[in-house]
């Protein structure tokens, strides 16, 4: 689907809202000063408690600057999203430069923004924050002010076990920022893709809507074109045979009732039960998704075979969407020739369509179905033999197809036959009923 792109969904759903930090870092404020409260008189370690509260208070005091600059429910850009989180893992570190540097327990908190970051902004930026923080784990490995402890009892740890927890905490930075930044990835393009199907479903049902238009303009027409029809009359009636109007009104009467046939096909479009329009055979079902695709130089080939009578659907524009796709990318995949297959039974309905082109390469095969899949153009598989990626449209396909109940799979043919096979079996019952409103 052209003209799709990742800033047209999801970018600024992603955004972090000002109202989400603040709730975090009071959250960090009020564990922060417990901490130092607990450590400082419910344990009797001495520690910098002035020093400690002033780093404290300026987060608390960001908070209120936020609250005042911005509202609620606004979204930060990446550049100030980035500042706020930088300057936590600051604030984070001189806090921690107070209280024994990088051995003390809560530098694993170095971790959390850089967490945040990887969910919410991009991986460039989430890389700068990384460093940020590693950078300020390798200072308080060195340089930091002694590890609170019982007075008199003093607690050296070997430089050894410094280098240890530092080495944890760019481990498990490293981790987050790769795992969470490749899932936050997928769910936003996840929920743009889903997006796009709705869209293409909306437009798919608005056309569908046009009979129920079509069938209102037929009946505003039908009372002046009675009038024109009436005065033919009576001009015929009043004119000899021999008058040199005599083929006009012959012309004129017989176009009225061309014209009021095809208004009263208008009419019934709105109508349940109107006809090819309303209800779709399996074989017009299998000609429509076909037709579109016969004028490209690849030869369509359909087979519709089945005991009894023929399956009808009701239309269905998911339906007609996902199977006009596959045989769209099955006739541009195609090298001379694209196979339509539709066969039932008591059970199922199956339609299978398949192409003799280069078949769908293995490392893309399995990926089918979910989105953004790249696709190689034509001139590129001229020269790669091996077929590229789907891509958003079979999500779509596969999306719409599965609401209307049915299942999909596609395949590579199996040597020496060549090309890709997509087949789909609805359920009997819910092909017939065709779930209109999916």
């Amino acid at each position: 689907m052209p003209g799709l792109t990742d800033d047209d969904f999801g970018q600024r759903a992603r955004q972090l809202r000002v109202d989400t930090l603040i709730r975090l870092r009071w959250l960090a404020v009020a564990g922060q000063s417990a901490a130092v409260l607990i450590t400082r008189f419910g344990l009797g370690f001495d520690l910098p408690i002035a020093w400690c509260f002033l780093c404290i208070a300026t987060a608390a005091l960001l908070n209120f600057g936020l609250r005042l600059r911005f509202p609620v429910s606004q979204r930060l850009d990446d550049i100030r999203a980035t500042n706020i989180l930088g300057f936590d893992i600051l604030q984070l570190a001189a806090l921690l430069f107070l209280t024994g540097g990088v051995v003390n327990p809560f530098s694993i908190l170095f971790l959390a923004p850089v967490m945040i970051s990887a969910a919410s902004l991009p991986l460039r930026r989430t890389i700068a924050l990384l460093l940020l923080a590693l950078a300020c784990a390798t200072g308080l490995t060195f340089w930091h002010e002694p590890l609170p402890w019982i007075r008199g009892a003093g607690l050296q740890l070997p430089m050894l076990y410094g280098v240890a927890i530092w080495v944890a905490i760019a481990v498990g930075a490293a981790f987050i920022t790769i795992y969470a930044n490749r899932v936050a990835e997928e769910a936003r393009l996840l929920a743009g893709a889903l997006n796009a199907t709705e869209l293409v479903l909306a437009r798919e049902q608005h056309l569908s809507q046009l009979d129920g238009l079509a069938a209102a303009a037929a009946h505003e027409l039908g009372t002046p074109l009675a009038t024109v029809a009436l005065v033919v009359t009576e001009m015929a009636r009043q004119k000899p045979p021999s008058s040199a109007f005599a083929d006009d009104l012959r012309l004129l009467t017989q176009e009225v009732g061309r014209c009021r046939a095809i208004l009263g096909k208008l009419a019934s479009l709105g109508e349940d039960g109107a006809g090819p329009l309303e209800e779709l055979s399996l074989s017009h079902l299998i000609e429509e998704i076909a037709a579109p695709h016969r004028d490209f130089g690849v030869a369509i080939e359909i087979k519709i075979d089945g005991p009894g009578a023929e399956p009808i659907c009701r239309r269905n524009p998911g339906m007609l969407y996902g199977l006009g796709n596959i045989a769209e990318n099955a006739v541009d995949f195609a090298k001379s020739r694209t196979s339509i297959q539709a066969s039932w039974n008591k059970e199922t309905v199956t339609i299978v369509i398949a192409d003799d082109g280069p078949g769908v390469a293995p490392h893309v095969l399995a990926r089918l179905g979910e989105p953004y899949i790249t696709t190689r153009a034509a001139a590129q598989r001229e020269e790669d033999e091996t077929g590229g990626g789907l891509g958003l449209g079979l999500f779509i396909a596969k999306t719409l197809l599965e609401r209307s109940g049915a299942a999909m799979r596609i395949v590579n043919a199996l040597p020496p036959a060549t090309g890709a096979q997509a087949t789909v079996v609805w359920p009997r019952a819910a092909f017939e009923q065709g779930r209109l409103g999916v």
